[in-house]
């Protein structure tokens, strides 16, 4: 049967311009999720010419609308015996290609278009793994800093009794994300075996002695810096005596710390909401550990590291800075690895001012769509985060694999998993930047590869 062309759409150009002008009056008010699908829109003008047919399918309108949107009332007793209320969400987007699958966010700053669009990037960044995993993404605008454990637990107790309606091993496995780390897991799937009365791998994140896998805490971080090992590969180059800068202090940051010292660079910045540090001497082994035991396990701020490692420099963070000072330190590589829209067209500026070869992005959409432009311009080599990042959600699917078996494989063995999936990502999107046109865009390579496997999915399942 064949599909009418939209009525009064010719060009692909028009049709884009037609879906995102849908996009923007069906989801008002929610500014990263109109940027997440117009930076895939534009990457998807070079395929929609040679492939008319996802155009008669009306694909695109399909693919940017969520297939469920769940949003919930979580009710919670903190310790001194105050009733509190927050608001819980949990985006289905697309199950095209399996399950959906994407982390949990608690913080304050969660609202529906910001897991939108998490949850859009999720699909396309799960496809790029090889893996069959669909695209979700949740959370709440819980805020774990500050609270007691028991406080925590009473949270994540209330917020699963309500989400464990809707997911399962089959279905839908969330993971973890900002604010939701290992202690956090653990009280969310020991709720869900208490409602639910199985033992499944429901949950990626696990801790090791209840299903969790090697390597996963690591995983984001490590895969980011074997996508940058790629990359520079490719200039014939290698990541041995670069100066990084990293920003954030959490996971993705501390584990890629610790890789890039494995490959013999030297990373000089780590930062958290209140500042920066500049270590010039470099952050080694033994201050990685101090700021692991300082996150990790006292909850503390940046800022005291300085205080501990006299010649570091503590920048803090001040509004009225049109820029952030960790982007204007002179280096090679960028790992920005704390949060969306981190490096703005300031930022971005001053990257390149300041010689920078890389930047492999570790957090989520941390570059506005301006300094992601500017960085293509600037022809540096640059990984978009749907594919440098994706080293995580890959691993989480290595753990359903190791929990749908009942196995549990050693470090070695989902450490070299990992590194082949992160060369396979970036052969792809190296080699579909190549066949549409722009080569080194990496950009429109994990776009149009991460593309091209859920729409030929959901053409051969139908109208769905």
């Amino acid at each position: 049967m064949s599909v009418m062309t939209p009525p009064g759409v010719r060009t692909p150009a028009d049709y884009i311009e037609s879906v995102m002008i849908s996009v923007k009056a069906k989801n008002p008010a929610e500014p990263e999720f109109h940027q997440a699908v117009a930076e895939v829109l534009d990457s998807l003008r070079l395929v929609l010419a040679k492939h008319p047919e996802y155009q008669s399918a009306r694909l695109l309108e399909r693919i940017v609308e969520p297939e469920r949107v769940l949003m919930f009332r979580v009710p919670w007793f903190d310790d001194q015996g105050n009733i509190q209320v927050n608001r819980g969400f949990r985006i289905e987007m697309n199950s095209a290609i399996g399950p959906y699958k994407g982390g949990l966010r608690f913080h304050p700053s969660v609202n529906l278009g910001i897991l939108k669009f998490l949850a859009f990037e999720q699909v396309f960044k799960n496809s790029l793994t090889t893996l069959p995993m669909g695209g979700g993404k949740g959370g709440s605008d819980f805020d774990p800093k500050g609270k007691s454990d028991n406080e925590v637990m009473r949270f994540c107790q209330s917020f699963m009794t309500e989400l464990q309606r809707h997911i399962g091993p089959d279905t839908d496995v969330p993971a973890g994300d900002i604010g939701v780390g290992g202690r956090e897991i653990g009280f969310l799937f020991g709720q869900y075996k208490r409602l639910r009365n199985e033992f499944t791998g429901v949950l990626t994140g696990k801790g090791l002695g209840w299903g969790g896998s090697l390597i996963r805490p690591e995983a984001t971080g490590y895969g980011c810096v074997y996508f940058a090992d790629e990359m520079l590969k490719t200039k014939k180059q290698t990541l041995e005596g670069k100066l990084c800068l990293v920003s954030g202090s959490g996971n993705v940051s501390q584990y890629t710390i610790e890789k890039l010292l494995d490959f013999g660079a030297k990373p000089v910045t780590v930062s958290d909401s209140n500042g920066v540090i500049y270590d010039p001497d470099g952050i080694d082994r033994e201050k990685l550990a101090w700021v692991m035991d300082l996150k990790n396990v006292r909850r503390g701020r940046i800022r005291d590291y300085a205080d501990k490692y006299k010649k570091a420099i503590f920048m803090p963070t001040d509004v009225k800075l049109d820029h952030n000072p960790l982007w204007n330190v002179k280096a090679d590589c960028a790992f920005p690895s704390a949060t969306q829209n981190e490096i703005t067209a300031k930022d971005a500026a001053n990257l390149i001012k300041n010689g920078i070869k890389l930047v492999a992005e570790g957090a989520n959409m941390p570059s506005t769509l301006e300094a992601t432009r500017m960085f293509l311009d600037a022809k540096i080599l640059y990984g978009p985060a749907k594919a440098a990042n994706a080293g995580g959600v890959a691993t989480s699917g290595l753990e359903m694999s190791q929990n749908s078996q009942r196995l549990s494989w050693t470090r070695e063995e989902v450490d070299n998993r990992l590194h082949k999936i992160m060369i396979a990502i970036h052969q792809n999107c190296y080699e579909t930047a190549e066949k549409y046109g722009t080569p080194g865009n990496l950009v429109n390579g994990a776009n149009i590869g991460g593309f091209l496997k859920v729409a030929n999915a959901m053409l051969d399942q139908g109208l769905v």
